[in-house]
């Protein structure tokens, strides 16, 4: 009996960034070190941090090559894929930019508040009006518990605002996630699978099937080298060209609201900034240890691995109950 065996692209996808992104580490990181492009770490944090000063930053760049080269590949098929690409690199450049003036120029804040938020607000703008003007995917977003196929059509003049919302908010909050060594790129990882099988249910988001499977390779090929302990940093280009891959996705597939849910890790870090910042200015208390909550738990005793895991497992129930909010069979 002959059986073919064949491989699904987003599998090919998957691997092909996996693979070049481990190919890329050993390359980039020598470089970086001799570059002397090294991580420095606030002392006002867990104690255990400060052996990773001088460890290698913008690593992002080891899996963002690999991710616009695959991109490139299959936009012959998927044209749609290139809005995905450039929102994600849009945002890591800004990230670059950022890190640059850091850790090259020494100018510990990089990029000052309004000069970072207007090219975010410039980016999120040319990609939410290419969405509606260019591509022509409407204003609807679907509606949660209700299925697929139940959307409501919001107004233009509130769905492009909303979604310029959607894409800062995300980049700044997976940009707080970075801060232990694994846990942005883990997360992640396990988002993106969400939204690849989600994406596998209709014709229509191939192109995000694709997209969302090649971030995930890339974000497992990252892992390699950022596992506790981390070998490399992946910087704010990285975090914040994940923040907007993560941002983009969820507005191309008209579901917004779903990174409240499978985004719960980046919430709940974004949140205890918020509180922190604001229980200290108007009570001159802190309510947290130390913000982003992962920095909490560590001073609370937590090992950094440990954090690491815990959050991971959180984002893996969130996204199965975010496939419940989809009304989504996995079987």
């Amino acid at each position: 009996m002959n059986t073919a065996f064949t491989i699904s692209t987003q599998t090919i996808a998957f691997a092909v960034t996996f693979l070049l992104t481990l190919i890329s580490g050993p390359i980039f990181i020598p470089i970086l070190t001799k570059l002397k492009v090294g991580q420095t770490v606030r002392d006002d944090g867990p104690a255990t941090h400060l052996k990773k000063t001088g460890t290698p930053t913008m690593g992002g760049i080891i899996f963002l090559l690999p991710l616009l080269l695959v991109s490139l590949y299959y936009a012959v098929e998927y044209p749609e894929i290139l809005v995905l690409t450039f929102t994600t690199l849009g945002f890591g450049l800004i990230g670059f930019i950022d890190d640059f003036i850091k850790v090259v120029k020494r100018r510990k804040d990089g990029l000052y508040w309004n000069q970072k938020m207007l090219g975010l607000i410039i980016v999120s703008a040319v990609s939410t009006f290419y969405i509606v003007y260019v591509m022509k995917l409407g204003t609807d977003i679907i509606i949660p518990f209700l299925g697929f196929d139940y959307t409501i059509s919001l107004p233009v003049w509130f769905f492009i605002p909303l979604c310029i919302f959607v894409l800062i908010s995300s980049t700044n909050a997976v940009n707080m996630t970075d801060g232990i060594d694994g846990l942005a790129a883990g997360v992640t990882l396990i988002v993106m699978v969400f939204f690849a099988i989600v994406a596998m249910t209709r014709s229509e988001w191939d192109y995000v099937k694709m997209f969302s499977s090649a971030i995930a390779g890339g974000c497992l090929g990252f892992l390699a080298f950022n596992m506790h302990p981390a070998r490399l940093f992946m910087g704010d280009n990285g975090s914040l060209a994940l923040g907007g891959a993560v941002g983009i996705i969820s507005i191309v597939m008209k579901m917004p609201w779903i990174l409240l849910v499978v985004g719960f890790i980046y919430v709940i870090e974004t949140l205890s900034v918020m509180i922190q910042v604001a229980s200290f200015k108007t009570r001159g208390k802190r309510v947290f240890k130390m913000a982003p909550l992962h920095h909490h738990f560590e001073l609370s005793g937590w090992k950094e691995t440990k954090v690491v895991t815990v959050f991971w497992i959180v984002t893996v129930v969130a996204c199965f109950i975010g496939f419940i909010t989809l009304r989504f069979r996995i079987f």
